[in-house]
């Protein structure tokens, strides 16, 4: 009951507009067709509103009574999703997930398991937070957030359990225009100190950290695409995800930098899922985070 009106009401306004006539609502409802012609009468005289013109042979609906099917259509559907997850959520199944990525992890992984998470409870509310390096990681401890990929943890801390989920590799680059692509010289450290390096860092932390920097001269980004912007203009070198630029690298707008010193290239570089260790993950949190280990076991 919502007031004087019911979802009962709604119902049969909503079957006479699909079946085309109250004898056809009573058959697809199993009522009597003096039981339809009833919950009518009774709607239109409590909202005093007339939904059909009986002027004719057969009823047939108003302006007034197509507007308001549009709407009792409406109401039905939010009456059904009420009850879904009610149910679901009595079930066990968390009321809300919400889900922080750090801007260097690449989408396709996150599309991919949010896009079963999706299918698997599509009627779960889902809000996901992208982050700045560090961001994620910071919203899991705040309590902020349920579940994390955060590209890397330094230091592995006792409060956050974290599982590996996938990789990316990070390769040193410059506009062709820079002077390090055109360099004679082998590229050690101390011919990339010459050079302004562009760094990405947590903006949390007034010095860093920023990774992989072996040039006293730096130049600081908390935005990755912002980074990218000033690196395709020519005005430093920087270490990034091969699969931010790998259409950058075959249109010739990035050089590939031929380095091997391991400060500059660490490598692999581990993707986790974090939780709180303290704060076990729920139903749709854990089926996420199953997704996203199996996804990464695939060939």
């Amino acid at each position: 009951m919502l007031g004087t009106l019911t979802l009962d009401q709604l119902r049969v306004l909503v079957t006479i507009a699909e079946t085309g006539s109250f004898s056809a609502a009573g058959r697809k409802l199993q009522r009597a067709q003096s039981a339809i012609s009833h919950a009518v009468q009774t709607l239109e005289q409590v909202q005093r509103v007339q939904l059909f013109d009986r002027s004719g042979r057969a009823p047939v609906l108003t302006e007034a009574g197509r507007a308001l099917v549009a709407q009792a259509r409406q109401v039905l559907r939010q009456a059904d999703l009420f009850e879904r997850s009610a149910k679901a959520i009595a079930e066990g199944l968390e009321p809300e997930l919400t889900f922080a990525v750090d801007g260097m992890v690449p989408t396709k992984p996150v599309i991919d398991g949010l896009a079963a998470l999706r299918e698997r409870f599509p009627d779960l509310a889902v809000t996901l937070f992208t982050e700045a390096l560090g961001g994620a990681e910071r919203r899991i401890r705040a309590g902020a957030a349920t579940l994390g990929l955060c590209i890397m943890l330094p230091n592995q801390a006792q409060d956050l359990q974290a599982y590996p989920v996938a990789s990316i590799e990070l390769v040193p680059v410059a506009a062709p225009s820079h002077p390090l692509s055109m360099e004679q010289r082998k590229l050690e450290r101390e011919v990339l100190a010459e050079h302004v390096q562009l760094v990405l860092t947590d903006p949390e932390s007034a010095e860093g950290p920023s990774y992989s920097v072996v040039s006293p001269r730096v130049w600081r980004f908390v935005d990755l695409g912002r980074r990218l912007d000033f690196l395709l203009a020519g005005f430093g070198w920087a270490t990034m995800p091969l699969h931010l630029i790998e259409g950058h690298l075959a249109a010739g707008k990035l050089k590939r930098l031929p380095i091997d010193d391991p400060a500059v290239l660490p490598g692999a570089i581990p993707i986790y899922a974090v939780h709180r260790r303290n704060h076990p993950l729920g139903i749709a949190a854990r089926f996420l985070l199953d997704e996203l280990q199996s996804r990464s076991n695939r060939p």
